[in-house]
């Protein structure tokens, strides 16, 4: 059983890891402007969203996004995030 939990902590710390890079490339654009199509950010973005977005999405449509005039903060990424974290702390 120790080392199916172990499997589990290493599996939601992978994504938190992806999680983290998602946020680094959404600023990204921010900072450097968007990607080229077909550019390895372009790719990686494109991968991170895709293994990320499934696990965010329902949580967003549960908590949206909160507004402050033209700036939005993502609860749901906050909330899926320490959501990981609490259950990692659980496990080991």
């Amino acid at each position: 059983m120790s080392a199916l939990l172990g499997l589990v902590s290493l599996a939601l710390l992978v994504f938190q890891v992806l999680l983290i890079a998602r946020a680094v490339l959404d600023w990204s654009v921010a900072l450097a402007g968007p990607s080229m199509p077909g550019s390895a950010r372009s790719r990686i973005t494109r991968g991170v969203h895709a293994v990320t977005e499934p696990v965010l999405a329902p949580v967003r449509r549960v908590v949206p996004p909160l507004r402050f005039g033209g700036v939005a903060i993502d609860l749901a990424f906050i909330v899926v995030f320490f959501g990981i974290v609490l259950i990692r702390s659980l496990i080991g």
